[in-house]
């Protein structure tokens, strides 16, 4: 599972720095060059729920090694594509196979580990992902300049199918699935509308602004779709979504918590490699050197919970690491400035890495630890569609908050990291905006504190 992990995180970030060269070398316009990225968020988040449904229905093994055999495929494919949106169809292709991936990992370790031992395995699964945040930048960097842009691709197809003959030699077969293995149609297809409105919307806006149609277009399919779903949900005789899960108030507790983390959290990379661009001046090489020591916080911290889970619950821990985060914030609220001293930075992302990296493995374990197997596949895949989601919902929120106190035409040079040559006057208002975000995601990161903190109470 991990080595899987590794392959579409490294994956992802590869790309993500590559992308300006797959951009020439494809002729991409920058609509195109977006939905690069674009299209394999949008399609990764909204299948998480219909694919979690199919592998408690056909298995998660079969499904897993599907997902793999589907990436590594459509990794091969990509480059060979002869244009831009070639690569953007391939992409949402693969998209769909790192679903399949991600929605079975955790329960198959969750299936694959005794009770004693499961919080040892989740934490190094999760650490993976800090693992391949840590390579992936500068794989992409490397692979793009020196052998070009199709091998960003291309590499992904020694090591998946490498992790598929593994999967295929060590996953057991499943029992056969119970009788519940009826498929819901209509409500897999107002979760997608639903919810790939909502992304929608919420990817584009900073782009193209609360005024354009695609905009309230989305959010409209998301306010109409979500109330239709629940309703279906209710009824259904073999729903996507079990929503009697949700009278459990631990259950709905820890997904609420997990939402609410990923929003505080997930874009902090980002952020703080921002900041030291368009406020500081530096390079994007030497900006990604100096946010290193919260992927390696993070990868330390996850591995380390499992064993802190043996003298500790998962809830203390997910709730302490929920805590330290909101710390991190507060430190990068109380000290930003254009000059602040990096090490007032580095303590901050560090205790943002810590808590992140205490609080996935051990809430992951809470949520899925005592369910039925039939039920692990489409629970995971809430946790990380809920996940995802933060992760959009964070990202515009924090890009439309730093941006704010900043005339609109000088928008472009703050995603651009050239703000810092443009005037003082300038770097002081972003600086503003940054500390309104900052001040944004410590009182969300605080509620997941207090979501962490009311599950251990209902107990």
């Amino acid at each position: 599972m991990s080595l899987a992990s590794v392959l579409t995180g490294l994956g992802g970030s590869a790309v993500n720095v590559a992308l300006p060269d797959i951009a020439r070398g494809t002729g991409a316009d920058p609509t195109a060059a977006e939905w690069i990225l674009l299209g394999f968020q949008l399609t990764t988040t909204v299948l998480m729920l219909v694919l979690g449904r199919l592998a408690d229905v056909f298995g998660r093994r079969a499904m897993y090694l599907a997902g793999l055999a589907t990436y590594t495929a459509a990794a091969l494919l990509s480059g060979f594509a002869p244009d831009a949106w070639t690569v953007v169809a391939l992409r949402a292709v693969q998209a769909a196979g790192a679903a399949m991936l991600l929605t079975n990992s955790a329960a198959l370790v969750t299936d694959a580990f005794p009770r004693s031992r499961l919080g040892e395995g989740m934490g190094v699964y999760v650490a993976s992902f800090s693992i391949a945040g840590l390579i992936g930048p500068t794989l992409g960097g490397v692979l793009a300049d020196h052998l070009g842009w199709r091998w960003v691709f291309w590499f992904n197809v020694p090591i998946g199918l490498a992790c598929l003959a593994w999967g295929a030699a060590v996953l057991r077969a499943a029992p056969p699935p119970g009788r519940d293995r009826g498929l819901d149609l209509p409500g897999s297809l107002l979760a997608l509308v639903s919810l790939g409105g909502l992304l929608l919307a919420l990817s584009e806006v900073t782009r193209l602004g609360w005024s354009h149609p695609v905009v309230p277009a989305g959010l409209a399919c998301f306010a109409v779709g979500l109330p239709l779903f629940l309703a279906w949900e209710s009824r259904a005789a073999h729903p996507v979504v079990d929503l009697s899960l949700f009278r459990d108030p631990a259950f709905s507790f820890g997904t609420l918590a997990s939402l609410l983390n990923a929003v505080a959290r997930m874009g902090m990379v980002f952020l703080v490699a921002l900041y030291f661009q368009a406020v500081r001046g530096d390079d994007a090489v030497a900006a990604g050197a100096k946010v290193l020591p919260l992927a390696v916080a993070a990868m330390t911290a996850s591995v380390a919970s499992g064993f802190l889970q043996r003298r500790l619950t998962p809830r203390a821990l997910a709730a302490s690491g929920a805590a330290a985060t909101t710390c991190g914030l507060l430190v990068l609220l109380l000290t930003i400035a254009p000059d602040t001293p990096y090490a007032l930075i580095t303590t901050g992302t560090v205790l943002i890495g810590l808590g992140s990296g205490v609080f996935l493995p051990s809430n992951t374990t809470e949520l899925l630890h005592g369910l039925p197997s039939h039920r692990l596949g489409v629970v995971n895949a809430m946790r990380l569609m809920l996940q995802n989601t933060g992760v959009v919902v964070g990202t515009a929120l924090s890009l439309s908050v730093i941006t704010a106190p900043l005339p609109a035409a000088l928008h472009g040079q703050v995603y651009a990291g050239t703000l810092a040559h443009v005037s003082a006057d300038a770097v002081a208002l972003l600086v503003t905006g940054y500390r309104w975000a900052f001040a944004c995601m410590a009182a969300v990161s605080a509620l997941t504190v207090l979501a962490c903190l009311a599950r251990r109470r209902t107990d």
